[in-house]
Formats: C-alpha cells, structure tokens, sequence
C-alpha cells in the first residue's frame, strides 16, 4: 500500500483515538450495536457514534441492517491493508532485538 494513501492515511488517524481503539476491540469479539458499544464508555450514545462515523469513513467497520438493528462489524480487508503496511517494521524491529539478545548473551558469556 501506498504511503500516500488516503486510506491509510484515514486508517491511521481513525487509530490514533484510544476510544476507536477500544472499539475495535470490541467488535474483534463480534458485531454490535452503538447502544452496546456505549455502554464501557463514559460517552453518550452520539459521542460513540461520531467515533463509529470517523472509524466507518476510514472503511475499518461496516454496518450491516437487521430489522431494527444497525450492528456494526470489523472491515477484515481493511485492518489487513493497515497490518500489512506495518508488518515490514514489526520485522525489521524483531530482527534488532534478536540481534541485541545475541549480542548481550554474548557480552554475558565473555564476562564468565
């Protein structure tokens, strides 16, 4: 994925809310609606929607309609473009601390 991306670009300021965090943690358990996603915040109900709104435009959720029900559910695609634009650094920082472990159990053992 592009660096310029504007849906990355979204995803990430979608991410950088505490809030939006916790509600995609809540909706990797499953789908659920605003008045259930509300309910661990201190929010009102039109607080968590704005957040749903902000986390739907940057394509991470979707809402579904059942009957009455609006459930909202994670966007798979999209939280894998976002991992997958971040995998290359998670590997990139395993590499170093393996190399720092080494290095120190090396220092360790010369110490002896």
């Amino acid at each position: 994925m592009d660096i310029q991306s504007p849906s990355l670009n979204a995803a990430f300021a979608a991410l950088s809310d505490p809030t939006r965090r916790a509600i995609l943690a809540r909706l990797s358990l499953g789908e659920a609606t605003v008045s259930e996603l509300a309910q661990p915040f201190a929010l009102s109900q039109p607080a968590v929607s704005k957040h749903l709104k902000v986390l739907e435009t940057a394509g991470l959720i979707e809402t579904s309609r059942d009957a009455q029900r609006r459930p909202r559910r994670l966007n798979a695609d999209r939280m894998k473009d976002v991992a997958d634009w971040i995998e290359p650094f998670r590997m990139l920082w395993e590499h170093r601390f393996d190399n720092l472990d080494r290095h120190l159990t090396a220092r360790r053992l010369e110490e002896k």
